[in-house]
């Protein structure tokens, strides 16, 4: 029986074997081609993961060979813009690790091309598919604090990668902090307006780039959401999902980026008077997710192509929070606040 979805991973280091895992794992999946500049890991992952299939070195070549109608670009930030143009001039659709690229003329070009060629591009943003996540974002959905003026995210980690995230210019706003930005749009619904951002390199830093920032976004419901975050943070360590805090009108909602999703708000009774308010406790509901992280993602984006809907995370809403990157990179270097507008070119 012909499986409809034809996949060529480009990219086969690592972070590749989520990917090739959960397509195999699908029975309307064939992997038929892997790339790699270095013929040798892409053999290699073939050895891995048991996969019968060729290797190539340039995925265009990959793509007229194998008939491929998907590509999964997991190859270096540096790469994405040559893979996925490449993908989608050839009818393929490009499910990509992010960024969707490294500048925003590539970002925007991205975005023409899909367009154009009728194809879905979809970028990796994993930790929008984590039932905590959900669970916050309904919390406040809800109405519980009421409207939310403030939101907050704290990101302090200390990985020691090796590799070429050590020698980037902004390892952390470029390799990572989408992450957290892109959780920001998805739990406020808002998109950013203007970003200030400081960017340096503290002492102890093992990065030859600036890996902390500080950044103040005004969003496009009147809030203001602040990132201060660290990849060179020793001890005291937060979740990699961030540790979270948004103030609304009669409350407050936390996530620690662990298990902890709550809110405080005024309790009911009449408080007139009362210097400090008493509060009351809401709990987070976790909703039922059969799948979470990359996997959650990946059947977000399968089911988004057999549905004919566009993904959450596709490159035409992706982009502003790529913009949220660009601008913080931006601001860092010119010492000024930066509008989204003038980054996005719109």
């Amino acid at each position: 029986m012909t499986k409809p979805f034809k996949v060529v991973v480009a990219g086969c280091g690592h972070m590749s074997n989520t990917w090739v895992d959960y397509a195999k794992g699908r029975a309307d999946t064939e992997i038929v081609g892997l790339v790699d500049i270095q013929e040798s890991f892409a053999v290699a992952m073939a050895d891995r993961h048991g996969l019968v299939c060729p290797v190539f070195t340039d995925v265009t070549d990959a793509i007229q060979s194998t008939g491929a109608n998907v590509v999964f670009d997991v190859t270096v930030p540096a790469s994405h813009y040559a893979i996925s143009t490449a993908a989608l001039k050839h009818g393929c659709h490009v499910f990509s690790e992010k960024p969707l690229a490294e500048s925003m003329p590539e970002c925007l070009e991205i975005v023409r091309l899909a367009q154009e060629t009728g194809r879905t591009h979809a970028v990796m943003q994993n930790r929008r598919f984590d039932p905590r996540i959900r669970a916050f974002k309904e919390l406040i959905d809800s109405g519980s604090i009421g409207k939310p003026g403030f939101m907050a995210a704290d990101f302090f980690l200390g990985p020691h990668f090796g590799g070429f995230r050590d020698v980037m210019d902004s390892p952390l706003l470029l390799d990572m902090a989408i992450h957290t930005f892109d959780q920001a749009r998805l739990i406020s619904g808002a998109d950013p307006v203007s970003v200030y951002c400081h960017e340096f390199n503290p002492p102890g830093s093992w990065y030859a780039g600036n890996a902390m920032a500080v950044c103040i976004y005004e969003m496009s419901d009147g809030s203001v959401f602040n990132y201060r975050g660290s990849w060179c943070a020793e001890g005291v360590q937060t979740s990699w999902e961030a540790a979270w805090r948004v103030t609304g009108e009669r409350g407050t909602a936390i996530w620690d980026g662990h298990d902890e999703i709550y809110a405080e708000v005024v309790a009911p009774s009449d408080q007139t008077g009362q210097f400090i308010r008493k509060y009351e406790r809401i709990n987070g509901v976790l909703p039922d997710m059969a799948k979470i992280g990359h996997h959650g993602c990946l059947e977000h984006m399968f089911d988004s192509l057999l549905n004919g809907t566009k993904p959450e995370t596709d490159c035409s809403d992706n982009i502003y929070s790529m913009a949220m990157v660009l601008a913080a990179l931006e601001s860092a270097k010119t010492g000024r606040k930066v509008m989204i507008s003038d980054v996005l070119g719109a």
